[in-house]
């Protein structure tokens, strides 16, 4: 028999989580959007020159690519790719409509990506991403809104024990140069050093000399990293290197923005943080929360990007929250609240036989004006089959409509929660409906 599974790395979505998911997405919204963030969307295909060359090398491998189609289907080459995120979408749009898009451009997004990944907790071949960017200043504003928005994001779905890791692309630069790692060897050495919290100390030293750094080489840069550097340290690393010390100027600058936000007190310096994609230039910085390997987010400057399709410099700072992750730990923590509905209905309309389903049908519109979410029972089955169906759904109220209430104008309203009913008239009922839910919380 043929199997239901969906592909590897994919996922159906219920009722249930699709519930749990709008709610993440909708506390994202409304925070971006009190930044002044606006929405954006992008094709969920691009051409795959669009991506290649973006991602670094380990990056390329991960992409989702189509083969060309019709008479060209057997050269078994691609001329798409599935999208792998929504930044360089982000700076194919900057330079695609610059004339329609203000100079100082805030946006956010919310979409799927795909990644040809080797799937695990927390980590899909298809999975979403919620973005928000600000394209157009230099700004160390621009990094502190950034984090103080995400920070607001995360407290108001009720994290509390997060950390937001910062660090500088141009620093690393500098450390890498400092622990005498040759230059045409940083990107390989960025490779292994973003694998730190995955493989650990031993194994990143192992993976550098497998590409070719010098063990003398590797060991300064761990033994730095597992000192924990502050600023301050970082500073007498790299010496009177200009990249480093200007980059520090900059995360200082940055961080006492970042007091004024709500980030303030969950920001920490951490010299080892690499992100692996090549194109950031500036300030990084990933989110991490306790009892889960990586992060639930991460972003940083990417002063180049845009220039890549646009030929100008154009600076851009953004950052993503990874939905999946988010939902997977707070589903572990029971982090969702009470109140989220996660059945289908407030009420359900039970009529005890089939004359009177035109009648329950006009009952559930009167319902439905009120603000009530109304299931209407479709078979004319015993109403204590009714009632237990709706009782299975997790629907707390039950209207019943028999021949006595079609004759009097009236509904019987039976409490699931309490057992309790009572008959009120049509035009009040949903009134009663509502003060009942609200008092359930």
């Amino acid at each position: 028999m043929q199997s239901t599974k969906p592909a590897s790395g994919m996922r159906d979505f219920l009722p249930e989580d699709v519930r749990r998911r709008e709610y993440v997405i909708g506390v994202i919204k409304n925070v971006y959007e009190h930044y002044g963030f606006e929405p954006l969307e992008t094709p969920a295909v691009e051409n795959i020159e669009t991506l290649l060359g973006k991602y670094g090398d380990e990056g390329n491998k991960l992409i989702f690519k189509i083969l060309k189609r019709g008479e060209h289907e057997a050269s078994g080459q691609a001329d798409l790719a599935l999208r792998y995120d929504l930044t360089v979408p982000l700076a194919r749009v900057v330079a695609q409509y610059q004339d329609k898009l203000p100079r100082l451009f805030k946006r956010y997004q919310i979409q799927p990506v795909w990644r040809a990944d080797r799937p695990g907790r927390g980590r899909f071949r298809e999975f979403y991403q919620c973005d928000v960017d600000s394209v157009g200043s230099t700004s160390p504003l621009v990094e502190a809104e950034v984090w103080g928005a995400v920070a607001e994001v995360l407290t108001r779905l009720g994290f509390t024990d997060f950390v937001i890791r910062i660090n500088h692309r141009a620093l690393l630069t500098s450390t890498l140069n400092a622990a005498g790692i040759p230059e045409d060897l940083h990107a390989t050495a960025l490779v292994a050093v973003d694998k730190l919290d995955k493989i650990g100390a031993d194994g990143v030293g192992a993976e550098m000399a497998s590409r070719g750094i010098a063990t003398e080489a590797a060991a300064k840069l761990l033994a730095f990293f597992a000192s924990r550097p502050e600023l301050d340290q970082a500073a007498a690393f790299v010496g009177d290197d200009q990249a480093g010390t200007s980059a520090i100027a900059n995360l200082r600058a940055i961080l006492r923005l970042v007091e004024q936000t709500a980030a303030a007190g969950k920001v920490r310096v951490d010299m080892s943080l690499a992100r692996g994609l090549s194109y950031y230039t500036g300030a990084i910085m990933e989110v991490t929360v306790a009892d889960l390997a990586g992060s639930i987010g991460g972003g940083g400057r990417y002063d180049n990007l845009v220039g890549m399709f646009l030929g100008q410099h154009i600076p851009a700072c953004g950052f993503s929250l990874g939905l999946e992750r988010i939902l997977v730990v707070m589903t572990e923590r029971n982090m969702f609240p009470a109140s989220l509905a996660l059945s289908p209905a407030d009420v359900m309309v039970a009529a005890f036989d089939a004359s009177g389903l035109g009648e329950a049908m006009r009952v559930a519109g009167l319902l439905r004006e009120q603000g009530l979410r109304v299931f209407v029972y479709p078979d004319a089955d015993k109403i204590g089959k009714q009632i237990k169906y709706a009782d299975s759904r997790g629907i707390p109220f039950v209207a019943m409509l028999g021949e006595n209430e079609r004759r009097d104008g009236t509904l019987t309203i039976k409490n699931l929660g309490t057992q309790a009913q009572d008959i009120y008239p049509q035009a009040t009922a949903a009134a009663a409906i509502i003060e009942a839910l609200r008092q359930r919380g």
